[in-house]
């Protein structure tokens, strides 16, 4: 969603490249470029004149570090000043003393706000809470029957007295049924209204009132970009939330509501939705969304991906099989399946430094890649896939496979020594050396055209985040102790 703001501001750095140091003059088309940058990604006019000023102030004062260049003192000055507009820090849901945890969500019609409901309640399930959603949205039709499907797919149960009842009711019923059950955390899902809907923004107020809660949260669509800010401003105004989960973050959205609901609303971004997948949500950490806005990937969000998906036991016994050249294509094919499970390639790469440069076309020809390696993986035998060898010395058990997978045998061929050659570089380098790295310009179907390269190189390049897992807490936990810039 940041491409085009990432793009932006990157022609901003350029202005000051080449300076021998930061100045009044120099400082000032860099400025026009960044203050382009925001109101192109419907910032709010407010945050944009008060971020320029400040940004403004600090580079003038700026002394430039040895050995640091001026754009690159410049960019630590825009991240900084980034994080501060979207809160500093990350504000963690509430969780009461006494229990349960109330969370009341709220939102216009249409924000996702059932579904963020549920996602809200696995990720709180993955943090060992139990949930218990509470259905009140009476109105829409169907919308009782989401809730409860939602709850089936990720097992959490949900309170609810029909289309009948009233919602306040519902909520109280629901809020008792947890306490008497000992659930850790009530969250109830609210009819979608308008603002201008006095009645339905009056029965929010009653149901608030009723149950107490320890949170509000406003669910807004991130697609709205200033105007979520200014939706968050007047939910809080009229009803008083805690916080904003931000939907379709992962659409083509410009970022204006990232960049402007705090500092607008006052409220803070707790959480934001990545996809449309019930796993699809994240915790909203400043300064990780200020270095994706600047291209600096977020290897943060991406190791903690990593951890939920690998299991470290698992990931020592693969990364023995680096070291002794014995990973075959079992292993691939389980590590490939263990990517897809992290969400689009596209969404993983653009966390890594530096990969925020690979265009739309590129991603979807190393998703096609990717397809083209596990079909014909899928279409070896167990045999085959354990002792890659017996391919490289049989051209018939190559057409098998290509005929099976669909493809032609100069694929499998191909598929076969690549992975050969990959198996040796991932040995070389687990002993400490630092070979070439050929192929990889082909990793997304340019440069030589490796097709493994363009299809396998991401799953086995994980090693430090999977078969290296049992060292990625200690890494992160250094990682967090860094502040601002220098974390990046």
């Amino acid at each position: 969603m940041f491409d085009a703001l990432s793009e932006r501001l990157e022609s901003a750095w350029k202005k000051l490249r080449g300076q021998d140091k930061i100045s009044q003059s120099n400082i000032q088309d860099a400025l026009r470029e960044v203050r382009r940058a925001l109101l192109e990604a419907d910032v709010n006019l407010q945050v944009v004149k008060d971020f320029i000023s400040q940004v403004e102030a600090k580079a003038e004062g700026a002394e430039v570090l040895a050995g640091v260049r001026p754009d690159q003192q410049f960019i630590k000055i825009v991240h900084d000043e980034l994080v501060q507009v979207m809160g500093a820090e990350n504000v963690p849901l509430a969780e009461a003393e006494e229990q349960p945890t109330v969370v009341l969500m709220a939102g216009l019609q249409g924000t996702g706000k059932t579904t963020a409901t549920a996602k809200l309640a696995l990720h709180l399930r993955k943090l060992e809470r139990s949930c218990l959603l509470v259905a009140t949205d009476v109105y829409r039709p169907a919308a009782i029957d989401q809730l409860v499907t939602l709850g089936k797919q990720i097992d959490v149960p949900v309170f609810d007295l029909g289309s009948d009842a009233d919602p306040v009711e519902i909520a109280r019923q629901g809020v008792e049924r947890a306490k008497a059950e000992g659930v850790n955390t009530v969250i109830i899902d609210t009819a979608g209204r308008l603002q201008i809907d006095e009645e339905m923004m009056a029965e929010l107020a009653r149901i608030k009132e009723t149950v107490q809660p320890d949170e509000t949260l406003l669910v807004v669509d991130s697609m709205t970009g200033q105007e979520a800010a200014n939706l968050t401003r007047t939910f809080h105004e009229q009803i008083g939330i805690t916080g904003a989960i931000l939907t379709k973050m992962d659409g083509d959205s410009r970022g204006g509501a990232a960049l402007s609901v705090r500092q607008i609303s006052g409220a803070p971004i707790k959480f934001v939705g990545v996809g449309e997948k019930v796993e699809a949500l994240q915790p909203f950490y400043p300064d990780r969304m200020a270095s994706r806005i600047l291209g600096m990937g977020d290897v943060l969000s991406l190791v903690e991906k990593a951890q939920e998906e690998f299991d470290l036991a698992d990931a020592e016994k693969m990364q023995e099989k680096i070291l002794s050249a014995k990973f075959d294509f079992t292993d691939f094919l389980k590590q490939l399946r263990m990517l897809k499970n992290m969400g689009s390639l596209g969404g993983i790469m653009k966390m890594i430094p530096g990969m925020n440069k690979l265009s739309d076309d590129q991603l979807k020809q190393g998703e096609t890649q990717l397809k083209r390696c596990e079909a014909m993986i899928n279409s070896m035998t167990r045999q085959e896939r354990h002792d890659p060898d017996l391919l490289a010395s049989s051209p018939s058990r190559r057409r098998r496979i290509a005929k099976g997978a669909g493809y032609r045998e100069t694929d499998v061929s191909k598929l076969v020594g690549d992975f050969q050659k990959m198996r040796s570089l991932m040995q070389q380098m687990g002993q400490g050396q630092m070979p070439g790295m050929p192929g990889m310009p082909g990793m997304f179907g340019g440069g030589d055209g490796n097709a493994f390269a363009g299809a396998g190189r991401p799953a086995p390049g994980w090693r430090g985040y999977n078969a290296g897992a049992a060292g990625t807490k200690k890494k992160k936990s250094k990682e967090k102790k860094k502040k601002g810039f220098g974390s990046l």
